[in-house]
This record gives structure tokens, C-alpha cells and sequence, in this order.
């Protein structure tokens, strides 16, 4: 079954509009999924929507609602949001260009997957998709989906493109709050060069399958444990010690231990030379 667009509409630049299609880059991971259980009578916690005074009500009685004051809302039906005139909900204008390393890593939020609408728009795709990669350039632009409009980000991915939604400037932390207590000292340069070199040591391609969610994976074997157990209680066992670093008094030692870690190979053992048997000593002549 065909992937099903997430937005269509098309890219502006300038005068050329080329018609898209964005899809999600990414998808849920593996989850352990809980319910809330009535205890005593084992039945599944459910919820209800209520008014008060009311009590239940059914979906089709349900409307949004702003309040303007305490008590008092502005009702909406969803016809008259979705009828809000907005050029972004179907057209993405680059309006600027800049450095990929100019966006600061906190800024991205969810990345999409951005392919020509039809093979009518495969040329201008293609052309737009190559200017950016030479120019080692972001293209930026606002664009409105599911009840908001983001910051975007565009940039080249293989054959086609990547779109990133990036977040705004205040809903940003800044992080000097955060960072001002550290010192601004310079690191002792023989540690620095021993942690260099233990980073290097570890250094690798990345690759994606080399992790996965190991708290699932526990999760999972408790389940089965339960499971066998009939119900009755599960707990680790408390006097087995947690796997966590030392606080570090000598970091220099400590760094040092780090990198002879796994290092050493076990001496092959030789075989020891055969010991040559004594000579025999020539036995006594009797006497006659």
C-alpha cells in the first residue's frame, strides 16, 4: 500500500512553482503500551467526555471553543477554521537562504521527505535540488499544516529533498541560563590530549542499528516473568549494585584506565622446553 501524502501543494521560488508531495521521515519505535486496570474487578480504565450538569456527551455535540473570559468562550466550527485563508497551506515560498551550520541543532523538529508531484515537475525539482547542493545552501520558508505553520528548512537528500520544521524562537530555552554556572577555564592539556584520545579510540561510522531500546527489552522479560509467576510481585534484586560510574577523584588515572581498557592482550602461554632426563649413572662392577 502507497504512502499516504502528508501535504501536497508546491514550492515558490521566485516565479517557478514546482508541485510537491511531503511524506513523514520518521516513525514510532518499538513502545510497551500500559493501560489503567481497575484492581479489584480487573476491568480497563475508560473515559468519558462530560459536561457538567450534563453528564456524557456525544462527539457530534462537541465544538472548539476560545475563551475570551472566564466562563465565556468564542465557539468555532471546524468548517470555519479550516476556511482560514493562508497562502502557506498550499505553497511553500523560499523566502531566504543560509549555512547549514548557521541553524543551531535546537531548532529542528521533525523532518519530511519532499518528491516531485508528478513527472512534470521532476525537471524543476531536479534543478532546485542540485542549485542548493552546490551552493551548499538551506532554503527557509513558513508553511501551514494540521492547524499550524512552521518554519521550514529545505535542503537536499540523495535523489530527492529533506523538509525539517524548525521551531520558533521562543519556544527556544536559552541556554545561558542553564550554562552559567560552569567555569570558563582552560582544560589541563595533557588530560585534554588523554580524553582526545580515548574519543578517537571509540571513534566510528555512525550506524543506526548498532542501538536499540534496551528498557523495552527489559520491560518485555518482566512481562514474561509475570507472566509465569501467576501475578506475584517481581523486583530486582535489591542488593545487586547498579552499573554506574565512580565519582572520579583522579581524573588522570581515571582517563588512563580508560584507554588500557580492553587493550591488553592475554600473553600467549609457551610451552615450557621438556626437561632432558638426568644421565645414568654407569652401575658399580661387583667384585669378584
Amino acid at each position: 500500500m502507497a504512502a499516504r501524502a502528508y501535504w501536497q501543494g508546491q514550492i515558490r521560488l521566485a516565479l517557478v512553482s514546482i508541485p510537491v508531495e511531503i511524506y513523514t521521515a520518521t516513525k514510532s519505535g518499538a513502545q510497551i503500551a500500559f493501560h489503567q486496570i481497575h484492581e479489584p474487578s480487573g476491568q480497563r480504565i475508560k473515559y468519558e467526555k462530560v459536561a457538567p450538569g450534563v453528564g456524557a456527551v456525544e462527539p457530534d455535540e462537541i465544538v472548539k471553543g476560545y475563551e475570551v473570559e472566564k466562563g465565556e468562550y468564542v465557539l468555532l466550527e471546524q468548517d470555519e477554521i479550516d476556511a482560514v485563508k493562508l497562502e502557506s497551506k498550499k505553497t511553500l515560498e523560499l523566502t531566504q537562504f543560509v549555512d547549514a551550520d548557521e541553524i543551531d541543532v535546537l531548532y529542528y523538529e521533525r523532518p519530511y521527505f519532499v518528491v516531485p508531484a508528478d513527472d512534470l515537475a521532476e525537471e524543476a525539482f531536479i534543478v532546485l535540488r542540485e542549485a542548493l547542493r552546490r551552493a551548499r545552501k538551506v532554503g527557509l520558508g513558513q508553511l501551514a499544516m494540521r492547524g499550524r505553520e512552521y518554519i521550514v528548512s529545505l535542503k537536499p537528500c540523495g535523489r530527492g529533498m529533506i523538509l525539517e520544521t524548525l521551531r520558533y524562537a521562543d519556544e527556544v530555552q536559552k541556554a545561558q541560563a542553564y550554562f552559567r554556572e560552569i567555569p570558563d577555564s582552560e582544560p589541563d592539556p595533557e588530560l585534554l590530549e588523554l580524553a582526545q584520545t580515548l574519543i578517537e579510540k571509540k571513534a566510528r561510522k555512525f550506524d543506526p542499528k548498532g542501538f536499540h531500546d534496551r528498557y523495552v527489552d527489559a520491560l518485555r522479560d518482566l512481562i514474561e516473568k509475570k507472566k509465569e509467576a501467576k501475578g506475584a510481585k517481581i523486583l530486582e534484586d535489591p542488593d545487586k549494585p547498579e552499573s554506574r560510574g565512580s565519582n572520579v577523584v583522579d581524573l588522570m588515572a581515571a582517563l588512563k584506565k580508560s584507554l588500557n581498557t580492553g587493550d591488553a592482550k592475554p600473553a600467549s602461554k609457551a610451552k615450557a622446553p621438556a626437561k632432558k632426563a638426568a644421565p645414568r649413572k654407569p652401575a658399580a662392577k661387583k667384585r669378584a
